[in-house]
């Protein structure tokens, strides 16, 4: 995630705050294999239904208890038998039921309004179109599940929506099917079949229209590209996707990392409250981020989209499928991003331009918060907010010392470390 300094922190669900430290970290106490999940959306409303395969990861009994936040739980089965109020506790963050030393089936369905998610954390709608922000914990703002970075599942996606309204419906992974419903409504399922977790989960559904090309890996399979943006910015794309394919092809040669879906799909809205987010397989950016055309944009809006792109795309590896432990390793993904959009875009320009540009931002923006009452090292030993942990410290700074890494081993080494 490339993360905006003018953004609006959130502070969770109204309780007292409290510190999460990294020494107390612990294993989680349950696994998940796979999720299905089916999304039934409406102008008032949205359902969602949720399918969880869980899997005990303690020898002693311990209770299940999932993430949730601002949801209305409609009915929770488990293991195919429907639960009554007293067999679960629901607070505010969380939904707590029997644990169990086998394997659990839960089915959980909950219904949100994305109309009235102002926070634009979880599922929101705005400008007519249905939109996903889960990184760092907006995914306990959809449906109940252990919302943590170690956490990773197969993530198999149904979206409905009015035809009309939206006829886009895009999720992670490959398009495994689509099809007409009841009521001028339509579907598509997406199937991700790489672990990840939930923060990586995304779904985008409305009117959009897609600027589309294609791209063959190293290994000679065909990737479809897409980038998706509001009518009529169709013909400021151009730069973006070629940015997006020189990403590609220099992630292969540079770190021999070749894409691993058979599509790659960019959304640009305007309503966005991030710089851009790595979603697998589904990247959604802010327009500030991708669009561009000559009468307009400067140079260093051109750098600036080709920048990000590079980054969120260079996440598929750093950061999706090697991903953080929990979320005091955040530099380990950004701060090694960015070293790794810092080398594509030196390789793409002037390599002593760039350095300097790069250390003129260090200088400008992470010096004076180093040396501020808001100093944190690139791993904190506590947080009470996460949000608050994605600072010019974790990603410039947190570039540096991986750079400084790759300084004192060497190209090769750094590049062995980095294929293990």
């Amino acid at each position: 995630m490339l993360y905006a300094a003018d953004r609006s922190l959130s502070t969770g669900v109204s309780t007292a705050p409290k510190a999460i430290y990294l020494k107390d970290y612990t294993p989680p106490a349950y696994l998940v294999s796979t999720v299905v999940l089916s999304f039934q959306l409406f102008d008032d409303y949205a359902e969602v239904k949720s399918h969880l395969s869980l899997i005990p990861n303690r020898d002693e009994l311990t209770p299940i208890v999932l993430d949730g936040e601002e949801l209305e739980l409609i009915s929770i089965s488990k293991n195919g038998q429907p639960l009554t109020d007293d067999l679960y506790t629901k607070t505010d963050a969380h939904l707590t039921l029997a644990g169990s030393t086998e394997p659990v089936e839960l089915v959980i369905v909950t219904r949100v309004k994305p109309q009235e998610n102002t926070r634009l954390e979880g599922l929101y709608r705005s400008s007519g179109n249905f939109c996903t922000q889960c990184e760092a914990e907006g995914f306990r703002r959809i449906t109940y599940y252990p919302d943590r970075p170690d956490v990773l599942a197969r993530f198999t996606t149904r979206i409905e929506a009015d035809k009309k309204s939206c006829p886009v419906l895009l999720g992670n992974g490959n398009l495994v099917e689509n099809g007409d419903a009841d009521q001028g409504r339509h579907y598509t399922i997406w199937e991700d079949p790489h672990p990840k977790p939930s923060y990586l989960f995304a779904i985008v559904a409305g009117a959009l229209t897609e600027v589309r090309d294609s791209f063959t890996t190293m290994s000679g399979k065909p990737v479809r590209l897409g980038i998706f943006v509001e009518p009529g910015n169709e013909d400021k794309t151009a730069h973006a996707m070629t940015a997006l394919k020189d990403s590609m092809r220099w992630d292969e040669q540079a770190y021999g990392r070749e894409y691993d879906l058979k599509v790659f799909n960019i959304v640009a809205v305007g309503d966005f409250n991030m710089g851009a987010m790595e979603n697998k397989g589904l990247n959604i950016f802010n327009t500030k981020y991708v669009l561009a055309s000559d009468e307009t944009a400067t140079d260093m809006d051109y750098e600036g989209v080709e920048s990000v792109i590079a980054h969120e795309y260079f996440h598929n590896w750093s950061g999706n499928r090697v991903t953080c432990r929990d979320w005091f390793q955040l530099t380990l993904k950004e701060g090694f991003t960015v070293f790794r959009d810092q080398q594509f875009s030196a390789d793409q320009s002037d390599a002593a331009v760039k350095r300097i540009n790069d250390v003129q931002t260090l200088r400008a923006a992470q010096f004076p918060e180093d040396a501020g009452p808001l100093a944190h090292p690139i791993q904190p030993d506590s947080y009470i907010e996460i949000n608050n942990f994605y600072t010019a410290t974790v990603y410039e700074k947190g570039a540096e010392v991986i750079r400084m890494l790759h300084t004192l081993v060497g190209p090769q080494a750094f590049r062995l470390g980095t294929d293990l």
